[in-house]
């Protein structure tokens, strides 16, 4: 069973949660406003830092001028074999974006990026909560990866499909970012091609993002999403797949989905045996997905809620590699152990793993990060998606 800490933990999480899914219900809404927002006010929330801290730099960027959708990029210390010198920090664009400069005249480590989605049931979190950001660097230090983490536009503000198309576009973002970095590697009407090292100094110096234009390998892609964002991943990776070479030089070679906010309309066995779970409760769930979900022809087989429904494009036997994690006392623990069998059936390389004692978002919640089975949850992702990002393959699998 969970500790006593985290009962009492439950029980005013939960308290707080419904006082804010009732409020939202009540509160005016500017739903025809497409800015929306991406973080409640109530939240607290951890500052960039374009240095490096505890091994991880962070920066913020806003990326679409029609919405509030923005990213935080998380990018750990391993790029760099020693800081930047003064001289290096305050040359050649640190005066634009702070803090850590890709260094000129130096070769740049390459390193896999990984997408990640908050959770909160559509209508919560936030990519810079204290949480989400302590969990981002984590992942991006054990499993050496450049984190994206998206600050998706949330309910009920902006409705289905706002979330879903805001994490796509990311994916879409990205692949330009490598497009423009591509671009600023060839000078002179392309007869010539300049050092990767300086391609921050050649064309679209002041469009490419510098971090991931040095730095990034985006045909080492990996989606990550928590509890409602792992429903956004599944979506992302879907579209990924309908969008094949289109998406080059973008490749998603794994997705990771952490006990996903998945529902349908006839009920399984823990959706109806642990109702009243910690943390996350059915009757609360109910309500976001009705803040969420659209209005009219409101249905629990929606293919935001349920991954299983006939007809789902594209073929399951198409989807990356996908790890599951599961929690023992998390109501949402059959439907998403049910998604995982079938995309076994196929062939698709879906391992489960589920935890004993443990709550819906036992390695996220910023108050049970620091436990236990949170860093083992983290360690044991970090041995799995090595096996898709690294260049050499990796020893360890499930």
């Amino acid at each position: 069973m969970p500790s006593l800490l985290v009962k009492l933990y439950s029980i005013f999480f939960k308290l707080h949660q419904r006082h804010k899914l009732y409020s939202l219900t009540q509160a005016p809404l500017k739903n025809a406003d497409p800015f929306g927002i991406t973080s409640r006010h109530d939240e607290s929330t951890a500052p960039s830092n374009p240095s490096f801290t505890d091994g991880v730099a962070t920066k913020d960027i806003h990326i679409d001028p029609f919405s509030a959708l923005c990213i935080r990029i998380f990018l750990p210390e391993t790029i760099v074999s020693s800081q930047p010198t003064e001289n290096e920090c305050s040359d050649g664009g640190s005066h634009v974006y702070g803090g850590y400069s890709p260094p000129r005249g130096k070769a740049h480590k390459k390193l896999p990026v990984m997408l990640q989605f908050h959770g909160g049931g559509f209508v919560s979190g936030s990519n810079d909560s204290v949480g989400n950001d302590l969990f981002c660097r984590r992942i991006a230090k054990l499993c050496e990866v450049i984190v994206v983490a998206v600050g998706y536009r949330l309910a009920p503000e902006s409705r289905y499909p706002a979330a879903f198309e805001d994490g796509l576009k990311v994916l879409n973002w990205m692949g330009k970012q490598a497009n423009l970095a591509e671009c600023g590697r060839w000078v002179g009407n392309g007869r010539r091609k300049v050092d990767a090292a300086q391609v921050f100094d050649g064309f679209g110096a002041s469009m490419a993002e510098p971090w991931l234009a040095a730095h990034g390998d985006l045909s080492r892609c990996v989606l990550l999403g928590v509890s409602c964002g792992a429903n956004i991943a599944d979506y992302v990776a879907r579209k990924a797949v309908e969008a094949g070479k289109l998406l080059d030089p973008v490749k998603v070679v794994a997705q990771v989905l952490m006990y996903p906010f998945f529902i349908g309309s006839i009920p399984l066995n823990s959706e109806i045996k642990l109702a009243n779970s910690y943390f996350y409760d059915k009757a609360s769930c109910m309500l976001a997905w009705k803040l969420f979900l659209p209005e009219e022809n409101f249905s629990l087989d929606h293919p935001a809620a349920n991954p299983l429904i006939p007809g789902r494009e594209p073929p399951l036997k198409f989807m990356p590699p996908t790890l599951t994690v599961v929690a023992e006392h998390d109501w949402m623990r059959d439907r998403a152990i049910a998604y995982s069998e079938e995309l076994r059936k196929v062939n698709v390389d879906a391992p489960l793993l589920e935890y004993k004692d443990a709550v819906h978002e036992f390695a996220t919640l910023d108050m049970l990060l620091q436990t236990p089975e949170a860093q083992a949850c983290t360690e044991d992702i970090a041995i799995w998606v090595k096996k898709y990002i690294s260049l050499r393959g990796h020893e360890f699998s499930y």
